[in-house]
Formats: C-alpha cells, structure tokens, sequence
C-alpha cells in the first residue's frame, strides 16, 4: 500500500492507538508496524483472530503480556556457548512465567467445547517451569545472587561474615581502648573494600597500619590498622571466590537455557503475536467495532459507519454504497458539511479492514478488497518545487492514471479546484469519465455543478450530498446518496445579512440554465425533507399505537383476573353457605333417629337430605379452581441459571433463581425478602427487554447480563493511604473482581515501613473468597506489590 495514501487517510493514527493497548514492547512494536494486505485468505485469517480475542475479552477480562521483552540477543548469546547476565536470566524467567499465566488464560472452561483460531497459538507456549523456578531460586534481582544458589556460594559468604564479624570486634576494642583519644569519630568506614579508622592526622603516628584516604581538610586520616590487615585480605580473597562462583552459577542457568533455545524462541514469537491479537480484540470494543464482510468484486455497503478517529459522541454515522448500482459516487454540498470526513471515512475503513481490524460500523457491513488505496485529499502546496495548490493536485492525480486499475480504490477531495472554474470542471469530468470507463472504483467530492450534471445523466455514476440545514447555518453531516447537494451560497449569505440587492444581483451573473438546475435541486430538497418529516410522524404515530395496543392487553388482562377472583370468591361462599345447611341438615336426622320418629317422616327427612346433597355437589362442581396456567414450554434444570428472573404459577409472584434444582426438581427462589423452595415445573422464565452494550454478554438461555470483567480493572492502587483507608477501599474492590470472574488481581501498597502491606495480608487472610495470595516476583513490583488469587 502507497505511504501516501496512509498518510493522508491518517492511518498512523490508527496504529498509534492500536499500541496504546499492547502491554508488551515487543507487541507495541508489532502494532506500529502493520500494514494493510491486499491478500483476503489472510485478512480474513486476521479478522477472525480479532474475533476470537474479542470473544475471550468478553468472557474472561483483560490480560497483560507486561513481561514479555526481546530476549532475542540473548538466544543468540546462547547458541555460541556464552554465559548470560543476571538481567538477561531474569528476562527469560520473567517470559516463561508470563507464558504460564498466558496458556492459563487461554484455557477452555469446562462447559465450552467448540475451539477458536487462537488455540493453536496458546498450545504452542512452553512455560518451562523448572527452568523458570531455578532462575528465580538462584538470582534475587539485577545484581544480587541467593546465598542457596550453590553450596560452595553459601560456604563463601558465611566466611566472609565470620571474617567481617572478627574485622569489628577487633576495631571495636581497639575504638574503646587505647585509640580512643586519637580517633577523629568512633565509628568504623569503608575505603576501597577495606575496614578503616577514622584517625586525627596529628595521631597519625600512634595508629601502626596502611593509610587509604584522607579527609578533604586533611583533618583525618583513614587508616587501616596492621591488627586486621590479614582479615580484610582473606575478605578479599574470599570474594574473588564468591565473584568466581556466581560466575560459575551462571554458566550453569545459561547451560540449562541452551537446551530451550528453540522453545525460548517460539514463546517469545507466540506472546508478542498474541500481545498483538488482543490489542487488535481490545481495539474493537474500545471503538465499538464489527467484523466486517469481504469481498474481491468490489463492493462497499458500510452501515451506520462512524470515522474512528473523531469522538463518539460527535460523530455522525454515515450510509455508504460503491460498486454495486454505481462504481463512481459524486458527494456535493457547502463547506464544513462533512464531505471530506466521508471520502476519509471510506478510505480509513477500507485500510483498517485489509489491516484485520474491525471497523467502527454494524453489524454486516461489506469491504473490498484492494490492491492499492489513491488519496488525493488536503492541499500539499510546495513552494520548494514551486508548486501550487492546483499543480500538487495534478502530480498526485497523473501518479494514480498511470497506477490504478479495477483493484484500486480512488479517492478525490474538491478534483479540479485551485484553477478556473470552467477548466476545472471540465478536466474533473474528463478524469472521472476516464477512471469510470476503466470500472475503478472512484469517490470524489466537488462543487462544480458540472459534475452533479454529469453524475444525473451518467450510468454507473451516483449523485450524493451531505445534509444542510440553512435555517440553522449547520451541517447535519448526513450523507444522502441519489441526492444532489446544493452550495447554498445565496441562502447562506442572507442568514448571515448580506442585503438581497447584492444577492439578487448576484443571481442575474449566472445563466438561466443554472439557475433553474439550482432550483431544481432546491424542489429535490424540500421534498425530501417533507418526505422525512412524513416518516418521522408515521414511525412516531406507529409507536403510540403499538403502545396503546400493549397497554389495552395489559388492562384486559387485569381484568380477566379480577373476574376469575371475583367468581372464585363467590363460589367459596356458596360453598360455605351449603356446608353449614348440609351438617345442619345431617344433625336433623340424626336427632329424629335418636328420638324415634316414625319411618314415614323419617324417610321424607333422607329424600330432603339427598336432594341437598345433590345441590351441594352441583355448587362444588361450579367451584372447582382452575388450575394455575402451566408454562408453554416445560423447563429443563439446563434452562435455569442463578440470577434468572422467573414466575411462580402458584403464588402468581415473580422471583429470582437462587439455587439449582436438586436431583427431584425442587429449587430455591427469591420473591423479595421471602426465599421459596418450588419445583421446576410450576416455574416459567420472565422475557427481559434486549439491552445492546459492549459491556454486556448474552448467556445460554438467552438473557443479558453484564460483564464486569470489562469495567474492573484488574490492579488496585492503594499507595499514600492508611491501613483502614485501604481495607475500605479493597474491600469493595475484591467484591467486584471476584464476582467478575478475575481469576486474580494486583494490589499495589508499595515497600514503605511495611505496615500497610501487613495490615493488608492481615485482611486477606480473612477473606473467605481469596484462595491464596503472595509478593510479587522481581519485574512485577516486587514487595511493593501483592498478588492475589480468587477460589475457583
């Protein structure tokens, strides 16, 4: 792709902010140095990969690749037999714990089965373990071994404490005894390596011993007494034994880092390109971006596009269609319209979707792909060359004729402008003409009336226009494509209290036949926005009525369920009544019985029982209690999740999930502050309304929750506060990232005295939710920094 057509679409920009998400400054690299690709198996390869990063965002939050340096000097290093530094170890140990935490990350969980495109980069880290771990035994930072990195290193330097603890008790008796009165300061100092006394120069001759240094007043002398002369050399030997030793320490690690070579490498390769995958995934969500569809026949369709590089909440989203109807578009219309931020637009996304970004646009919005990408936008005058606006133009636009073909994208700003007008126009029609016969598809923007002519009277060629408001003297930004687009300069000028003489003379310069084009678009223009206008009332009155309609099947609904109460209540009065009259009934006969009436009139009492017998189970028929209304579809325990909002049929009362459903279907749900335990068959899940966030995910049961881990950072930063300040603070904090599945976290409280970081483990270690949590290891923060690590 040409440098200048990234230059002036600005796609620097966009790499600049593509960085600003790697974590890595290999990956920070990778992303200032991606260029667009005209081959589409591979955009499409990077596309899904932006994809797949965007997909494990969602679901699982951030990750950094902080770690991960180019220790590609130091592989080299080792294939030549050389011993490696300190820092250059713990470069390696740094990327293969990092590459640890990465091939975590890129774990599947257990309910995801299907795979993605990045499994097979997260397969190929090799975290080498027991190398990394006997790194990190051996070498404590930069320029510090451990004592346990060898038995000879700690048999040496307990030596040399012996040696230094004997070197002060000896200097420490002499200070107290007799040398008391001709020290300058009882103290003991170091010169060149070696244990000295401060001496008064004027006693130099009662201390025997080597002088090392002197005062800068030549008050004191710095002398080395001949009693521990021989200790301080054992220290010194003793020392070119211990520098021997790490020497030998690190020939060893650099040994055992050879036989990794290849694997160091392919970790090294493998965290930068995924450092650079996800800055890609963390790119999209930042802009709200898609997936775009791909083509090689040409074809643009960009639905609600927004130009990435101007704020969200001022851009306007754009409609844009080349090569489908029409391979050139002609845009129109005044100054500050928003025409060249269209042409950009296009040009920009078009870039980012050959680079496999996503693209600032909905869902199902179409690219083709390009062998090469003109821009002729801006003016780039050059007085060097002495070239003016009009001639830096023209050598741009000969450069495209003599390149461009039907894969090539071409893109005009104001084609003819900066000579006369007449001229202009007509070498814009003939350069259009050109290109269009050729079939390149071509998008420029002008004034020249000529060209909306020759855009109406042209097939393949389309007229559009950016929207203008004249009673407010705003652009809208609003692209209309089939519309012409009118300059407004009468209209503007009257707004602005330019009187109408000098307007109506202004109108008798121009020919009548361009006046009545121009009238012509003025009558297109009007129509259109009455037609809108007319959309915008029948779109509005539809929404009342689809309300009204919703709203009358809620009251209808009421209703039926007032009714039914109201005849159940009935009917258990009823049944209440010829209860008591069947017992009074029953004890009737039981009195006649028992007082011995005769058979006749005892008989005539049974037949009177009976038929109110039969009345009281004709009443109880009519009695009978629907059954609570039954959900369409039988619930599966898979169909429930915890936090689902349901209806209990029973109680007629909404609820929330709060256990899973036990082996016999019985589970727990929350109805405000009573906790219920239902079966699941007497369950049915409450419709919730569609929310469109970037911060939301959609589960399997179709519902939408909110994904925390794409708002909780994942390090807290509690530098300066006191031990409550910071337990207050990391008390919530916790709460957010263990309920956003942060498999865990970075608190950061600084070395200091170490209070703030005990009274801050004292608090973890109380914390039902925290499975463990240690310091951080050299290059991490070390004891400034605490990581902690959330149960499963």
């Amino acid at each position: 792709m040409n440098e200048r057509a990234l230059r002036v679409l600005e796609y620097d920009k966009i790499r600049t902010k593509l960085a600003s998400h790697a974590t890595s400054g290999p990956g920070r690299r990778k992303c200032m140095e991606l260029e667009p690709s005209p081959d589409i198996n591979e955009i499409k390869r990077l596309q899904q990969e932006t994809t797949d990063a965007v997909s494990r965002l969602f679901r699982k939050g951030s990750i950094s690749f902080g770690n991960t340096k180019n220790i590609g000097p130091s592989l080299k290093r080792l294939e030549v037999g050389s011993a490696l530094s300190m820092t250059e170890l713990l470069n390696i140990a740094g990327l293969l714990e990092n590459a640890a935490r990465v091939k975590a990350y890129g774990r599947h969980e257990n309910n995801e089965t299907e795979g993605d495109s990045l499994d097979a980069i997260f397969d190929l880290l090799e975290p080498l373990t027991p190398l990394s771990t006997e790194i990190r035994r051996c070498i404590l930072s930069e320029d510090e071994v451990a004592d346990d990195a060898s038995p000879a290193l700690k048999n040496i330097r307990r030596q040399i404490q012996v040696c230094g603890d004997r070197i002060h008790s000896t200097l420490n008796q002499m200070m107290n005894g007799p040398l008391r009165t001709s020290l300058q300061d009882a103290v003991i100092t170091m010169r060149d390596g070696r244990y000295c006394l401060p001496v008064k120069a004027e006693n130099r001759g009662s201390v025997p011993g080597m002088v090392h240094d002197q005062s800068s007043t030549g008050a004191t002398l710095f002398i080395e007494p001949m009693a521990v002369v021989k200790l301080n050399n054992d220290i010194r030997e003793l020392e070119i034994k211990e520098k021997k030793e790490i020497e030998v320490i690190l020939a060893n690690l650099s040994n055992e880092a050879a036989g990794h070579i290849e694997d160091l490498e392919y970790d090294m390769q493998n965290m930068t390109e995924l450092d650079f995958i996800f800055a890609r995934g963390a790119l999209s969500l930042e802009m709200n971006a898609s997936q775009p569809l791909l083509n090689t026949e040409g074809r643009i369709s960009l639905r609600k596009a927004r130009h990435p590089l101007i704020e969200k909440h001022r851009v306007v989203p754009i409609d844009i269609r080349l090569g489908t109807d029409f391979d050139l578009l002609i845009v129109t219309g005044p100054n500050t319209g928003g025409k060249t931020v269209s042409l950009k637009t296009v040009g920009l996304l078009t870039l980012m979707g050959q680079s496999g970004l996503h693209i600032p646009a909905l869902d199902h919005s179409e690219l083709a792909v390009f062998s090469e990408v003109y821009a002729d936008i801006g003016d780039e005058q050059s007085i060097e060359q002495s070239l003016s606006t009009f001639s830096s133009h023209m050598t741009n636009i000969v450069s495209f004729l003599d390149k461009a073909d039907r894969n090539s994208l071409v893109l005009f700003d104001e084609l003819g402008a900066g000579t006369d007008p007449t001229e202009g126009a007509a070498l814009a029609i003939a350069i259009l003409s050109y290109l269009h016969g050729k079939g390149i598809r071509t998008m420029a923007t002008t004034h020249y009336s000529e060209l909306k002519i020759f855009a109406l009277s042209t097939p393949g060629v389309e007229n559009a226009s950016c929207e203008f408001n004249v009673e407010t003297l705003r652009p809208t930004y609003r692209l209309l494509i089939g519309v012409p687009g009118k300059s407004n300069a009468f209209a503007i000028s009257r707004k602005l209290g330019l009187p109408d003489y000098i307007i109506d003379s202004a109108k008798q310069q121009i020919s009548e036949q361009d006046e009545s084009f121009e009238d012509v678009l003025t009558s297109l223009e009007q129509n259109r926005i009455q037609m809108e206008n007319d959309r915008r009332a029948i779109q509005y009155e539809k929404e009342q009525l689809d309300k009204r309609e919703k709203e009358l099947e809620n009251r209808i609904r009421n209703l039926e369920q007032q009714k039914e109460k109201i005849i159940r209540k009935a009917n258990e009065d009823a049944h209440s009544i010829l209860q008591e009259a069947k017992d009074y009934a029953d004890q009737t006969m039981k009195d006649f019985r028992r007082f011995g009436k005769n058979a006749i009139n005892s008989g005539e009492m049974e037949r009177k029982r009976n038929a109110l017998r039969k009345q009281m189970n004709k009443t109880e028929s009519k009695l009978a209690l629907k059954p609570a209304e039954r959900p369409k579809k039988e619930l599966k325990p898979s169909d429930l999740q915890l936090g689902d909002s349901v209806h209990v049929l029973s109680l007629n009362l909404n609820g929330t999930v709060s256990s899973h459903p036990d082996s016999k279907g019985y589970l727990f749900v929350r109805c405000g502050i009573i906790r219920t335990k239902v079966h699941i068959s007497d369950l049915e899940l409450v419709d919730e309304p569609v929310i469109t966030s970037k911060q939301l995910s959609r589960t399997s049961t179709g519902k939408v929750r909110m994904s925390k881990a794409m708002t909780v950072s994942p390090e807290i930063n509690v530098l300066g506060k006191t031990v409550d300040e910071a337990v207050a603070e990391l008390d919530k904090y916790l709460d957010d990232a263990y309920i956003a599945h942060l498999n865990s976290v970075r608190i950061i409280h600084g070395k200091g005295t170490g209070k703030l970081r005990k009274g801050i483990h004292d608090y973890l270690r109380r914390q039902k939710h925290v499975e463990s949590y240690h310091l951080a290891e050299y290059g991490e923060g070390d004891a400034g920094v605490t990581i902690v690590n959330f149960k499963k």
